[in-house]
């Protein structure tokens, strides 16, 4: 079993009588919202928009103890505060939440209660790209080992709607997202970095701001603890030299003393010092990995890695492995109509994780790209995009800026297989005009490279609208 020390809430809860004020009504200030009450705390629930906008949201907490205040986060709410709780979306710099900070009140979000309280060892990954794919398998190989496995975080369930149900022999695998442990002072049993590449620079400013957020993860580990990085990633492996705990590393490269690496076609963990009961052994071959692309066998080693340091046995990493097909909107086949097959990949939010998808393909694309902008560089991507698609099709806020990008990898790519350029106002005109482009054996790829909320509350809704505009095209079954 992972090394573990269980909360010690013997009697009420700390927050029990105390007043918590709830910043932003979405996925995670409304599960914050939700729980609180449980534990006895008083509850006012702030957002930036309109009781007429939030109505639904308003609804959903018909008779339950939750005070609110809407149109704005007035600074007079720390004034009876004990702590404020942020939504993943709302950002430090807000003057309510600077504010907080100066008066010492204390500012905390879901996940650092969740860990404060969680009764069960925690596996949890964050990352650039792939954490949500690597989550999402780790959890399936939990669920293979006949363990209760819970798997949330910034995916899924906000785990403080699961936490009443967690029993200290069951495993929770978390996804955790640069914006929630950029506030965290205490880090999982099993904390993985997958790799830490440019991205969220709108909201971090820097590269080096975001990489310390992202450190939160293990740096407040203990000495039985295990960490787990990406061996090939340069600032994941830097970030390694910090972990206060046990390591292991994950490579496409080279052997591994702890965690698991590619050998050949072979997938190979081995358990060193993060995980002494494991035995260097082969998983599978990289033949029974159901998803495409060099990334996704790299996720496919960042699981065994994490499920190793859990002391998950390879039987239930090899089952897991040989059905899993990845995770909704990444990448996702949506339906294949008239010879062109549909992939949603939505949740490709950073150029890096568009190229990642064009990579994994070898017919000629029709491209979807856009949303809005991340301050992100994209000139590696669009003269990928050059190279691989017949056709780019920008849309969203960030649209104009697409079309220029790919402009100009057009003019600059030697052999470019890129015909046409266009730019539409959203994913309404994007799919028809697609549709009217794409030729038999081509894939229509969305991947914006841009998060969705120019347009949409969260990738998610893209994907689904996508979706839906998809199957109603003619001749759809």
């Amino acid at each position: 079993m992972i090394p573990h020390i269980d909360p010690d809430f013997s009697g009420p809860d700390p927050l029990d009588g105390q007043h918590v004020v709830v910043l932003g009504m979405a996925r995670q200030g409304m599960a914050l919202a939700r729980w609180l009450p449980t534990i006895g705390a008083q509850v006012t629930l702030s957002d930036n928009r309109s009781a007429e906008k939030l109505a639904a949201e308003i609804a959903a907490f018909d008779g339950q103890p939750v005070r609110f205040e809407l149109g704005g986060h007035p600074v007079s709410l720390l004034n009876d505060a004990d702590v404020l709780c942020l939504s993943g979306g709302v950002p430090l710099t807000l003057p309510i939440v600077q504010e907080a900070l100066r008066r010492g009140v204390r500012v905390t979000n879901d996940a650092q209660l969740f860990l404060e309280r969680c009764p069960a060892p925690v596996l949890g990954i964050t990352g650039s790209a792939g954490k949500t794919t690597t989550t999402a398998l780790v959890g399936a190989m939990g669920r293979a080992s006949g363990r209760q496995t819970w798997v949330g975080g910034n995916i899924g369930d906000v785990l403080l709607d699961v936490l009443p149900q967690i029993g200290p022999d069951d495993v929770v695998v978390m996804e955790l997202s640069s914006f929630q442990l950029e506030l965290m002072t205490i880090s999982p049993s099993v904390a993985a970095v997958l790799n830490v590449t440019p991205n969220h620079l709108d909201r971090h400013g820097t590269i080096d701001a975001y990489a310390a957020a992202k450190a939160n993860i293990f740096l407040h580990q203990r000495p039985p603890d295990v960490a787990v990085f990406g061996y090939d990633d340069p600032v994941a492996h830097e970030l390694s030299m910090r972990a206060p705990g046990r390591l292991a590393y994950f490579s496409l490269r080279r052997p591994v003393a702890s965690g698991a690496y590619l050998d050949h076609d072979e997938i190979i963990v081995t358990g060193g010092d993060s995980a002494p009961g494991l035995a260097y052994q082969t998983v599978c071959s990289r033949s029974a990995i159901c998803l495409r692309g060099e990334h996704n066998v790299m996720n496919v080693l960042a699981a065994c890695a994490v499920a190793g340091a859990g002391y998950i046995p390879v039987e239930a990493m090899r089952d897991a492995i040989e059905v899993f097909t990845g995770v909704e909107h990444r990448q996702e086949p949506v339906a294949t109509i008239d010879g062109v097959t549909w992939v949603n990949d939505s949740i490709a939010t950073a150029p890096e994780r568009v190229s990642a998808a064009l990579r994994s393909y070898t017919e000629p694309i029709v491209l979807l790209a856009g949303g809005r902008d991340k301050h992100l560089p994209w000139t590696e991507m669009a003269t990928l995009a050059a190279q691989r698609c017949r056709a780019v099709i920008a849309f969203g806020e960030f649209g104009p800026q697409v079309v220029e990008h790919m402009r100009r990898a057009q003019a600059g790519t030697p052999g470019t297989r890129l015909e046409r350029i266009e730019l539409v106002t959203g994913l309404d005109d994007a799919v028809p005009l697609a549709q009217s482009i794409a030729q038999p054996g081509d894939v229509v790829l969305l991947s914006p490279g841009g998060t969705s909320y120019d347009q949409y509350v969260d990738f998610a809704a893209r994907g689904q609208h996508f979706r839906d505009l998809v199957h109603g095209l003619a001749g759809t079954d």
